[in-house]
Order: structure tokens, then C-alpha cells, then sequence
């Protein structure tokens, strides 16, 4: 049973209100004052509140938190609150004590500064006064710092704040339990609470809580581990080709190398990644670290709860997370998209000494690998399956067997019918030794093995009239001959088959042997019948996958000869950066799933159709954060491969709810369990294990002064691209939702413009040539949130443009859905970003209590974008 109080304290008339929960405290509270008089003669102030802590039992005083600055009055209204976390517990003796100062620096780092503040009066109270107060209020007198009674007097008063308990600082759901569990994912909450005014004078309570995520470091290790069996396969496989002629023989031993070289880097990464065990994010002091390149920068969540008079508690996440980038490799060359461009250009235009391959070849290859390898043990599984139905006299067991193994062996055979496996076997026989072309010399007998001349690239696969290219049709359409056979002989025993199968009652053993004797003598036994069959399909379908291995294989080395070394390079970069980027998916997708648990149109959305995940972009298109841009907007694109599944966990135990990722490059699947009760509340089709997609989706506008610079004299092509191209990709995904899902589905919204209005908007403006369009984003952003969609903001750390974009978007939402009132709206904006989570986020990262922005930069910010006055400054990051 959880214990909830609320009480609010005033100075002057001011209010701080305290939660208490049972014996594990935790306070927060908004803060008012009253004819303060300044620190010099007809001098208004410009107050500050302080509150700290005393425990009785250690005598000490703890700071806990400041409001922010309130410039030239007499009875401030301070709209930031403060939190006591339950680190520091409290007690009826525990005493409360608020300090007021008059701020005359404002870009103050610590109001102890003598230099930068004057104390005007503190008042003191015990946890007890309050509890022991009648009317709900107790009034307390300032006093200076030689106890003298100073202006002002100390109102405390008992509230009620709805919601605004504990229990939902675990970020999911009110339940308890269920949000025990999610503690597994999230940790080390910051969280910070204001009041602000509505436009009928009313008030609300907003709480913003920021908390770091496990996954930063979970999926890239089990990533990498992936990473490092998929590359040993590789080598395996390689070496399975056979027997090779000296030319690819150097080849594949050059690859194989190389190979060796990437699984070793992989391995001392995750050997020391294993070695971690302090916080659970990535400073962005610590983006360049080697070993810690394939985790996300200061990957974090974020979550606005609002409560309002008459209103439905309310709230909105945002996960922040560095652009995912190769940070410690540089952009020296460009990004992913100009390297990956320009190196398939260089594989077409020189002569190098393998048969080139395009991406949609070897990513073919890949699919066929994986296909075959897939299914020959099934079908293997299966064909046993039906030898024991068959065993067992089961006409039912044999006819549901023989339907499923038909079907996954039509499968097999349709994966391996295609013009690249038959080439690809070819070209395998060309690099065999002894193989001669009609431009060579002919090889001496007793010298099969000689060296034969290097040979050139080709741009199509060589012809060789000794080689039976009828052969591969032969193979696979063996298969299905036998596949046919097998049908045909289950068709002849259920045809010999004189009992009524559909009769409920079991026919004793002796007498269908009987009649099975009578009806077919010398056959007594159907598995008998049906094993030679059976025997014959399954080495059919091992031949082929022999061959087909062998020729996939050859041509995923055609593809890595061809890249060496700069390919090789290339796929460790495009590792690092999916790496980042889906830990910051999985955040998102896990926070999102167990806010939406009881959504039953949510859930429907997510089986049909998938869900939106909308990265938004604030890196500037000019100098090493182009080279940023485009690895994120690769490694976006890149996260198409991979779905989620939810499973059921074995227990309740945390280390049984952590995500796991299965699967290799081109494709992943993320399994996410849930606790048992919760799995069973799902629909049939989720809980069957249907693969949910995502649709990832990237928007980028640069505001600082670099954009401003590639506005006017710049490139911002590669902006303008992305933009257009991830518009097409949301706006494909909105009408595919709209014909599986019913509008009832979606979340409401006080601004009720049409979700197909507001994407007619954001087209125009993705064509539009207009500098920092930052309208780009916020339509983007609403739309997302109307779709039931996932919301990231990145910058190149997360830091301090995404500090401004975050709390510009809170308190937008605020005024168009909560009705902030206007004369509130830049108070409200300035106090988030001075007094808020993401300043805190700063000093977490860099030790320091400023966002890193020069008097430059500010000029080139769009206004609404600019920082509060005292919070910046030029800072190493």
C-alpha cells in the first residue's frame, strides 16, 4: 500500500509542495514570494529561491534545487519547482529550509557566489509543522542571517496534485508492479515540476522527468557479438568453396584476412564494452572513445506530464540521442552516403580482378543464403514429422504434415529460382583450376594447378560451352519430382484406406492392421512406402543447398574482393552507426509499447500496419556535419531491416525482460518479452509473434550559424533530399494506415486540423526554398505524435540544440493542448531551458551548467530557438 500526501509551502504567499510516500519521500514543489525589498535602496529584486534539507539525525544542510530568476518584482511568481529525491529521506523532523536571494549576475553557475547574489531572508519549517497544521496552512516569518525578522512571510499550504505521484515517475503506467518492471529499462530519473498559468486563470502542474536507458549499452553488445558469428560464418563459408584456382585462391585468402582482422577489432570492443559498469548513457565528452563507438551519445527519455483542472492527465515522451554517427572513424571523406556512392563508382569504373556485382546483387545473395539455410532444416523437421505420422497410421497427422512440408518446400524452390544462382554457379566453375578461356594459352598437361594470367574485371558473367548450364534446373527441379512423389504416395494410401478417418471413436490397432494387410499384402507398413521418398527429398533439397551455398558464396566474394580494403572499412562504419541508431529504436519502440498496454486501437495499429518512428535532425549542412548527416541518414534508412516481436518472458525477473536481437546484417529482429500477465492481454495476432515493422523517418533543418553559412553560399542539396524523400515515405505510410485502421484508433488532439491537411503542409514546405525552416520540423513532429508515432531529436550531441528544440516543443504542446496562457508562454519557455531537465542533461554531460553557444551562434538561431539570457557560453564539449 503506497501512502500519498500533498502540501504546498509559500513565501510570501508561495507555495512548495511536498509528496510524501509512504517511508520512501519524495518532494517537489513551485515557489512564490512577497514584498521582498532588493539588496540596495529603491532596488527591486531579482529573486531566487533556494531550498536545501536538514536531517536531524546527521545535522547537516543538503541543497536540493533553485527556482529560476524572476527579474525586477517585489512578489515574484516562480513557475520552476523543486524535487527531493528519494536519496534523501525524510522524517516529521526532517526540517525544510528556503533561502531567498537577489540575483545580481545572472549568468550565475552557483548562488553561493558572493560576488553574484545578496541574501535577503530563509525561513525553516519541519515536515511536522506541516502535518500538525489546521486549515491546511501555516504561516512562517524570513529572517536575516543574524535572525533578525526580515520583510516577507512564509505561507505553507496542503494541496492536492491529482496524479503527480511517484508511481508515475516510472514512466509507463500507474500500475505498481507493471512499472517495477520498467525500471529494467530506465535509470537514474531526473525530474523537475512547474505551474504555470492557463488562459482562464487557472493552474496547471507540469512534470518533466529525464531518464538514461539500458539499451545504450545491451544492444550494441549483443549487436556486436552478432556481428562477429555473422563475419565467422562468412570465413567458413569461404572456405567451403573448395578447391580454387591461384587467382581467386589469393583472393579469398586476402578476404578471409581481412575478415580476421574486423572480428578482432569486434572482439576487444565488446571485451571492454563487458568491462562497464558505471552509468547507463554516453557523455558527449566521450563521442570519439574507440571502445565506445558503437554506443549512442547520450541517449536519453523524456517525458512532459501534465495536469490540469477539468482535463485527463496528459503526457508526452521524446527520446534524445547524439546523431548517429562514426564519431572516431571522422568525415575527413564524408558520411556514409557520399562514401558508399562514390565507392560503387570507383567498383564500376576499375579493372578490378573479380566479375562485378551490384548491391542488389550480393544483397540477393545474402537473402538466398539465409533462405536455404532457414529452410532445409525445416523441411528436414518436417519430412520426419510425416514418417511418424505415418508410423502411427494418422491419415489426419500425415495430410497436415504433407501440407506443410509442401508448402515450406514450394518456398525453398521459389527462393533458389533465379537467373543469379545459375550465373553465380557458372562464374564458381570458371574459378575452379584448369579452367581455361578462350583468350588464354591452353594448359599443359600434368600442370592443372599452374597460375594462369590475373584476370580482368568483367562486367557480366563468362560463357563456357563445356560447362551444362541445364544442370542447376535439374537439380532444384528435383525437388519438386520428389516432393510430387511424396504427395502421389500419400494420395495411394489414403486411396487404400477403407476406414472413415472423420470417425470420432479410435480404431483398435489389431484391426486397422488387419484391414491394412487384407486390403494391401507385401505392404503392411505405410512409413515403409514412404521413406524412400521421403530419404530422396531431403537429399535433393541438400544437394541443392550445396550448390546453391557454394555459388552465393562465391559471389558475396566477388563483392568483398572488390572492396578491399575501403569495402570492409565501410561496412565497420555502417556497423557503428546502426549500432546507435537501433539502441535508440529499441528505447523508443519499449517506452512507447508499455505506454500504449491498455490502448486497445494502439495495439490494432501495430499488428496491421507498424509504427512511425520520426528522427528529427538539427545538424547543419556544412563543414564535418555533412559527413554526420549522411551517416544518420543511412543508418535510418538501414533500421527498414529490422522488425519487433513480442514473446512472453520466462519470469518476472528483469534480466528476463531485457530485449534480445537475433537475426544478421540485412535483417534483424528485436524480441522484446513482457511479463506473463501483460503478455496475455494482447491481441492473437501479437501474441502469435507477427513481426511488427517500424517506419523510420528523417527530417533535418540546420539552425546554427554553420546553416547559415551553407544557406547563403553552401550546398543544402543533401537537406532538401531527405527531406522530400522521407516525406514520400511518411505520407506512404498515412495511407496505408488509413485503409487498415480505423481513424477511432488514433489519439485525440485539441488542435483538430486534418492529419491529411497537416501533410499537404509539411509537403509544401519540404519544396519550398525557405532558410531554417523549422516549421519542417514541427509539422513533422505533430504528425508523428498524431500517428501514434515514436519522436527523437538529435543534434550532433543531444545536448544543446536538442535542449532548445525539446523545450520549445513542450511548450508548444502546452499552449495549443493545454491552454498555457500567452503572457506565459517565452516565462514558461526560458524556465524549462534554465531551470529544466535538459540543463541538468548539460551538466550531466560536461560538468557544467551552460549550453555551449557563442554570441555568433545565437545571432543565427532562429529567435525561438535562442537560450535564456545567463546559460550560455562557450564550452568545450
Amino acid at each position: 500500500c503506497i501512502v500519498q500526501s500533498h502540501f504546498t509551502v509559500n513565501t510570501g504567499d508561495h507555495s512548495l509542495i511536498l509528496s510524501q510516500r509512504g517511508c520512501d519521500h519524495s518532494w517537489t514543489g513551485s515557489v512564490e514570494c512577497r514584498d521582498l525589498i532588493g539588496s540596495g535602496r529603491d532596488r527591486t529584486p531579482n529573486a531566487l529561491v533556494q531550498v536545501a534539507v536538514i536531517d536531524p539525525r546527521e545535522q547537516y544542510l543538503v541543497s536540493q534545487a533553485c527556482t529560476e530568476i524572476v527579474e525586477g518584482s517585489r512578489d515574484p511568481l516562480f513557475l520552476t519547482g523543486v524535487t527531493f529525491p528519494p536519496e534523501y529521506p525524510a522524517s516529521p523532523e526532517t526540517l525544510v529550509k528556503l533561502t531567498v536571494y537577489d540575483v545580481r549576475d545572472k549568468a550565475r553557475d552557483n548562488v553561493s557566489k558572493p560576488q553574484s547574489v545578496s541574501f535577503l531572508g530563509s525561513a525553516t519549517f519541519s515536515v511536522s509543522d506541516l502535518l500538525r497544521s489546521k486549515d491546511d496552512q501555516l504561516t512562517l516569518n524570513l529572517r536575516s542571517s543574524d535572525g533578525v525578522l526580515a520583510v516577507g512571510t512564509v505561507l505553507v499550504s496542503r494541496v492536492n496534485m491529482g496524479e503527480m505521484e511517484e508511481g508515475d515517475m516510472d514512466h509507463i503506467t500507474a500500475d505498481v508492479q507493471q512499472a517495477q518492471k520498467v525500471r529494467t529499462f530506465f535509470k537514474n530519473p531526473v525530474c523537475k515540476v512547474y505551474k504555470f498559468q492557463t488562459v482562464d486563470s487557472k493552474w496547471m502542474l507540469v512534470r518533466e522527468q529525464m531518464e538514461e536507458c539500458t539499451l545504450s549499452f545491451s544492444i550494441p553488445r549483443q549487436l556486436l557479438h552478432l556481428y562477429i558469428q555473422e563475419d565467422m560464418r562468412r570465413i567458413q563459408e569461404l572456405r567451403d568453396l573448395g578447391e580454387l584456382s591461384p587467382h581467386w585462391d589469393n583472393l579469398r585468402k586476402e578476404v578471409i584476412g581481412r575478415y580476421g582482422q574486423v572480428i578482432a577489432a569486434y572482439q576487444e570492443t565488446l571485451a571492454e564494452l563487458n568491462k562497464i559498469t558505471g552509468p547507463s548513457f554516453k557523455p558527449s565528452c566521450s563521442k570519439a572513445q574507440r571502445y565506445l563507438e558503437f554506443i549512442p551519445i547520450n541517449l536519453h527519455t523524456q517525458r512532459m506530464r501534465v495536469t490540469c483542472p477539468r482535463q485527463t492527465d496528459a503526457f508526452y515522451d521524446v527520446i534524445t540521442v547524439g546523431a548517429p554517427a562514426a564519431h572516431f572513424q571522422g568525415f575527413k571523406g564524408g558520411g556514409l552516403q557520399r562514401l558508399l556512392s562514390r565507392h560503387e563508382a570507383e567498383k564500376k569504373s576499375t579493372a578490378y580482378q573479380c566479375i562485378y556485382y551490384s548491391p542488389e546483387h550480393t544483397a540477393k545473395a545474402q537473402e538466398v543464403l539465409h533462405s536455404v539455410g532457414h529452410l532445409q532444416p525445416l523441411i528436414s523437421g518436417l519430412a520426419d514429422q510425416l514418417l511418424q505420422a505415418a508410423q502411427q497410421h494418422s491419415m489426419a497427422g500425415l495430410r497436415e504434415a504433407l501440407k506443410t512440408l509442401a508448402g515450406k518446400t514450394e518456398q525453398f524452390v521459389h527462393a533458389l529460382k533465379d537467373e543469379l544462382v545459375k550465373s553465380a554457379l557458372l562464374a564458381l566453375h570458371t574459378a575452379q583450376p584448369g579452367y581455361v578461356t578462350k583468350n588464354q594459352n591452353q594448359t599443359l598437361p600434368g600442370h592443372q594447378d599452374s597460375p594462369v594470367a590475373p584476370l580482368k574485371r568483367q562486367d557480366s558473367i563468362p560463357c563456357h560451352k563445356e560447362y551444362d548450364e541445364e544442370e542447376w534446373d535439374r537439380v532444384w527441379a528435383d525437388v519438386a519430382k520428389s516432393l510430387n512423389c511424396v504427395i502421389a504416395m500419400v494420395d495411394k494410401l489414403q486411396e487404400q484406406e477403407p476406414i472413415n478417418n472423420n470417425q470420432e471413436q479410435p480404431i483398435p490397432k489389431q484391426v486397422l492392421a488387419d484391414v491394412i494387410t487384407s486390403h494391401n499384402p507385401g505392404k503392411r507398413d505405410w512409413r515403409e512406402q514412404l521413406c524412400p521418398l521421403v530419404v530422396r527429398l531431403k537429399e535433393c533439397v541438400a544437394e541443392v543447398v550445396v550448390r546453391a551455398r557454394r555459388a552465393m558464396t562465391f559471389v558475396l566474394l566477388q563483392e568483398a574482393a572488390c572492396s578491399i580494403p575501403q569495402g570492409l572499412f565501410l561496412k565497420q562504419r555502417r556497423d557503428v552507426v546502426f549500432s546507435q541508431a537501433l539502441a535508440a529504436l529499441a528505447c523508443g519502440f519499449v517506452m512507447r509499447l508499455y505506454a500504449g498496454m491498455e490502448d486497445k486501437g494502439f495495439l490494432r495499429q501495430l499488428h496491421l500496419v507498424g509504427l512511425v518512428a520520426q528522427f528529427e535532425s538539427l545538424l547543419s549542412t556544412y563543414s564535418e556535419e555533412i559527413g554526420m548527416l549522411e551517416d544518420m541518414e543511412v543508418g535510418i534508412s538501414d533500421l527498414h531491416r529490422v522488425a519487433f516481436k513480442i514473446t512472453q518472458a520466462k519470469t518476472d525477473d528483469p534480466c528476463d525482460l531485457q530485449p534480445v536481437v537475433i537475426g544478421r546484417r540485412d535483417h534483424y529482429t528485436v524480441e522484446v518479452p513482457l511479463p506473463r500477465l501483460a503478455f496475455q492481454t494482447l491481441p492473437h495476432e501479437i501474441k502469435e509473434g507477427k513481426a511488427l515493422q517500424v517506419y523510420p523517418v528523417l527530417f533535418n533543418v540546420g539552425i546554427n550559424e554553420q546553416q547559415t553559412i551553407a544557406d547563403r553560399f553552401g550546398d543544402i542539396s543533401l537537406q532538401e533530399r531527405i527531406n522530400q524523400r522521407n516525406f514520400e515515405i511518411l505520407d506512404s505510410y498515412y495511407k496505408s494506415l488509413s485503409d487498415k485502421v480505423p481513424s477511432e484508433c488514433l489519439p485525440c488532439f485539441q488542435t483538430q486540423m486534418d492529419l491529411k491537411d497537416l501533410l499537404g503542409t509539411l509537403g509544401q514546405n519540404v519544396v519550398t526554398k525557405k532558410r531554417k525552416n523549422v516549421e519542417i520540423l514541427w509539422l513533422a513532429g505533430t504528425i508523428c505524435r498524431r500517428l501514434n508515432g515514436i519522436r527523437f531529436t538529435s543534434c550532433k550531441s543531444a545536448k544543446d540544440r536538442t535542449s532548445m528544440s525539446v523545450t520549445l516543443e513542450q511548450c508548444a504542446l502546452l499552449r495549443d493542448e493545454h491552454q498555457l496562457n500567452k503572457d506565459y508562454f517565452i516565462r514558461a519557455l526560458d524556465c524549462m531551458r534554465r531551470e529544466g531537465c535538459r540543463i541538468e542533461n548539460v551538466q550531466k554531460n560536461i560538468k557544467c551548467r551552460k549550453y555551449a553557444f557563442n554570441m555568433l551562434q545565437l545571432m543565427a538561431f532562429p529567435k525561438i530557438y535562442r537560450p535564456p539570457e545567463g546559460t550560455y557560453g562557450k564550452v568545450d564539449s
